[in-house]
């Protein structure tokens, strides 16, 4: 089994895309690194931020190659590979581990609702016995608002059972902080809760760190909060993701990317997701400036 090197803060990073609609391949690595240099301790690629499911598979292998290929540091990046198709998320789940991705993040398989927990084992016995040879730890997604599917902690305890530690842990996109902190007293089980207002709870060990789309855009601020307990800076960073409240978070984490990083084409989001409104552009950068000059001041 592959040692866990994943903690602390870590951004679902955004996939910048080029005007032809693929993966922009040089800002993708461009951007994991100025990430992993100014205060992320790992990334999770290709998930709902980083619009995973609107790419194919081959367009998803071609990411996760870049990464490698570039040179990042592959024990402190997970990256998605559920699938809607249990041999698309094999596929994946697969090349991951070629590559030493430290994690695969799961999705339950999300087109059917309603499912029971029969058939989510089943899914999850298929891509752990087809991808035994190459034992990456795998990592539930828990987003039932987008995925329609939760991991109940029961069914995660069945997992548990049946497969061990090879189920590491999971990513809680629910908003639901009960439900994380009940998830969080299965024994060896990582839970990241997808906000940074976790991190100073985090540090007492019950969570192994935060995944956050908005840690893009406030990772300096997330780590003081992880590392050195900073309450004021925590507020800061929780700050900068409210400003998304009601809000397109995907498209409005890149257009805010694009701001920070003076590189517009960075805004460029794949259909069915269109771009961030200019009143909202405005309202969102006005709203990081005031956080960073206060921050500065």
């Amino acid at each position: 089994m592959t040692e866990r090197t994943l903690r602390g803060v870590i951004a679902a990073i955004s996939t910048p895309i080029d005007a032809k609609g693929e993966p922009d391949l040089g800002r993708v690595t461009k951007l994991a690194r100025h990430l992993l240099d100014n205060g992320c301790d790992g990334l999770n690629v290709l998930g709902t931020t980083g619009e995973a499911t609107s790419f194919s598979v081959a367009q998803r292998k071609a990411v996760m190659s870049a990464y490698k290929e570039a040179g990042l540091p592959m024990q402190r990046l997970m990256v998605g590979t559920g699938a809607a198709a249990i041999a698309d998320a094999v596929e994946l789940t697969r090349h991951a581990a070629a590559l030493g991705f430290a994690g695969a993040l799961v999705l339950p398989p999300f087109y059917y609702k309603g499912v029971p927990d029969d058939g989510l084992v089943a899914y999850i016995g298929e891509i752990v016995q087809a991808t035994s040879a190459g034992p990456v730890p795998l990592y539930l997604y828990h987003f039932p608002a987008q995925s329609g599917l939760p991991w109940s902690v029961k069914l995660i305890r069945r997992l548990r059972e049946l497969h061990g530690t090879r189920i590491a842990g999971m990513k809680d996109s629910s908003g639901d902080m009960p439900y994380a902190r009940e998830a969080a007293t299965i024994e060896d089980f990582d839970v990241f809760p997808s906000t940074e207002a976790c991190l100073i709870e985090a540090r007492t060990g019950i969570f192994a760190g935060c995944i956050s789309a908005t840690t893009n855009l406030n990772a300096d601020l997330a780590q003081r909060a992880w590392s050195q307990g900073d309450a004021a800076a925590q507020d800061q960073a929780v700050t900068i993701r409210k400003l998304f409240d009601g809000k397109a978070l995907v498209s409005g984490v890149k257009a805010l990317l694009a701001h920070i990083h003076g590189d517009p084409a960075i805004a460029r989001v794949k259909p069915p997701l269109v771009d961030f409104s200019a009143a909202d552009r405005a309202a969102v950068i006005a709203g990081y400036e005031d956080v960073r000059a206060k921050r500065a001041a």
